[in-house]
């Protein structure tokens, strides 16, 4: 078996994963790990951070262990330092980790006291491990050691160093410890390896693609948003950039329409007691906005339930109504520290594309195959494709486990009857309801999490809501969760990255550039213009003094789905010459010709 195709761990017939060399001196095996594995490569991701770990210590000998793990892509290790790591001090710690992984020295998974585990770090001055430590309720902990270098970890892990082939650190960016302001400030070191040189390789090309289509500079080039320091984490959408939304959201609202939904919109900043009532101040209060208005305490609203909870309290309601599917494009504001905000992607202001549906118990099933086949239309519309993930009942939680049983299993059978596969996110739900999370991978990949539903019993509880039944009397609804695209903002820079900013002719800002040869051309452009216009068609006219070469250079680089070239010719037989974007000249059309072929590929919402 050659070096790339070694198993990483080996599973037990218990059905634990375990070191591959214990699992073969320890107990019977029943599989094993690969790279191509999810854990695989986890495990393979997470030994290659105590290898980097090793490296700093040796390079800086006084430096404090934080923590390493495995992430989606890769892996990273926060570091304690007095002075700075930079970008350039990257290349020297891949040469020391080239010389560990060349030393091939065997993990050591060790088995020790918590009393001996503290005698470890305290000698060595891991203050970090010991704050762990001190939250360990176990009598005994792992380490794993590697020569030298000791840490805290539950395992598993490769055989030795040598088994990582290929790796890259990537960038360094700061941290708080445990993401919390007022904690220490560490520096993390990110990085990728993989088991052969071709898929590192393979990789690292992914990534200078993903540069070349980075939403923030594609933003600002194409003229669609951008970002500025008197509002940090706002961002400013520009007339372009608004055409798309726009566009984006009059499908959502057609669809929405089409589907039984009412559309609604409720207030910016709420009362604080409706977000105790509704459990978010307990659960959500570090996310939250606060004001005061006439000496009362007031939170800009983080999420839309609350203020849709209010509008269907506004009346008593009938089982007649039922299922009330409320939908609204909510503006929320949530806390996030500066040195996490990216862009469109991680911002402190976004529309959510909510809906909250009030339903009988028998209305369950029905209900979220709607929401899953409304999320289906929309993904597919973009060419994503997509994975479902299960979250189930999270440590801080409202509602009794009869509820939470009763809504997971509902949210379980839905997707078995669609037979949609799925992993279980064990302890990932809302406070206060399980849910269905839905996550894109787009042209390159790259892992979205974008549409989410959630089943929730709790919340009309708390706030006591209820129906007339056909019984006459009072019954309480079971309340749905949604939304598709879930922030507008990030799912417009998913879209931006996605399509690279060549957006396809149905969502583009400019649809058509008129280009004039000359001077004498101008008139016949201009009201080929207006006559475009006049038809729906997103259009503009370069009046600019320049050759017809430059002009089409600049189409390009704006990324315009179709050009129309005009000069003796066209003006002549009162025709267009027309260049589509990626396949070049596609020759001389008619108007009523080219504005049919424009209708169709619109309707069809044409992708590529």
């Amino acid at each position: 078996m050659s070096k790339t195709q070694r198993a990483i761990a080996a599973v037990t017939q218990e059905g634990r994963v375990v070191d591959l060399k214990l699992a073969t001196q320890n107990g019977e095996v029943k599989d094993y790990l690969y790279f191509d594995d999810k854990r695989g490569r986890e495990i393979y991701w997470h030994s290659t951070s105590h290898i980097m770990a090793q490296a700093v210590k040796r390079l800086f000998p006084h430096v404090r262990l934080a923590i390493g793990p495995a992430i989606e892509e890769g892996f990273y290790y926060d570091f304690d330092l007095p002075e700075s790591i930079r970008e350039e001090d990257l290349p020297r710690i891949e040469e020391e980790m080239r010389r560990i992984i060349a030393e091939n020295i065997p993990f050591e998974r060790l088995e020790v006291s918590l009393q001996e585990a503290e005698e470890i770090f305290t000698h060595r001055g891991e203050t970090y491990k010991l704050e762990i430590l001190k939250e360990l309720s176990d009598t005994k902990v792992s380490l794993y050691r590697q020569g030298e270098f000791i840490d805290l970890c539950r395992g598993p892990h490769l055989p030795s160093t040598g088994e990582v082939v290929a790796f890259k650190l990537l960038s360094v960016s700061g941290a708080y410890w445990r993401g919390k302001q007022g904690n220490p400030m560490l520096q993390r070191i990110y990085g990728i390896s993989f088991d052969s040189e071709e898929k590192l390789k393979a990789y690292l090309e992914r990534l200078e693609e993903a540069k070349r289509r980075d939403h923030r500079k594609l933003g600002r080039d194409l003229d669609l948003f951008s970002l500025h320091e008197e509002g940090p984490g706002f961002p400013f959408f520009h007339p372009k950039g608004m055409v798309v939304i726009n566009t984006l959201l009059d499908l959502w609202r057609q669809e929405h329409l089409r589907r039984g939904y009412q559309e609604i919109r409720t207030p910016i900043i709420l009362e604080k007691s409706l977000w105790e009532r509704s459990g978010h101040w307990d659960h959500y209060r570090e996310n939250m906005y606060f004001t005061q208005i006439d000496e009362r305490e007031f939170a800009i609203k983080p999420m839309n339930c609350p203020g849709g909870i209010l509008v269907f309290q506004s009346r008593l309601r009938s089982y007649r109504e039922l299922p009330l599917r409320m939908a609204e494009l909510g503006l929320v504001h949530r806390h996030e520290l500066s040195g996490v905000l990216h862009g469109l992607m991680r911002v402190r202001c976004f529309t959510q594309d909510d809906a909250h549906i009030y339903m009988e118990p028998k209305h369950i099933r029905e209900e979220i195959i709607g929401v899953i086949d409304l999320a289906t239309y929309f993904y597919q519309l973009f060419a994503f494709r997509c994975e479902v993930e299960l979250s189930t009942r999270p440590e801080k939680s409202i509602g009794s486990d009869e509820m939470w049983h009763t809504a997971t299993s509902a949210l379980q059978e839905a997707l078995e009857e669609l037979r949609i596969p799925y992993t279980v996110n064990e302890g990932e739900g809302a406070f206060y309801g399980p849910k269905i999370d839905f996550h894109l991978r787009d042209c390159l990949g790259r892992r979205w999490q974008c549409g989410t539903i959630q089943l929730d019993f709790a919340m009309p509880e708390k706030f006591d809501l209820s129906y007339i039944g056909e019984d006459g009397g009072k019954h309480r609804p079971v309340m749905l969760h949604r939304t598709i695209l879930g922030s507008i903002e990030r799912f417009l820079g998913i879209l931006i990255e996605h399509f690279a900013g060549a957006f396809p002719l149905w969502l583009a800002p400019v649809q058509v550039v008129i280009l004039p040869v000359a001077e004498r051309h101008m008139t016949y452009a201009r009201e080929l213009r207006d006559l475009l216009g006049k038809e729906g068609v997103r259009v503009e006219c370069n009046e600019e003094q320049a050759t017809v070469g430059a002009k089409i250079r600049k189409a390009e680089l704006e990324k315009v789905p179709y050009l129309l070239i005009v000069g003796d010719r066209e003006v002549e037989a009162k025709t267009v010459s027309v260049r589509k974007r990626k396949k070049g000249d596609l020759g001389t059309f008619e108007l009523a010709s080219f504005l049919a072929l424009l209708k169709r590929e619109i309707a069809e919402r044409v992708i590529f």
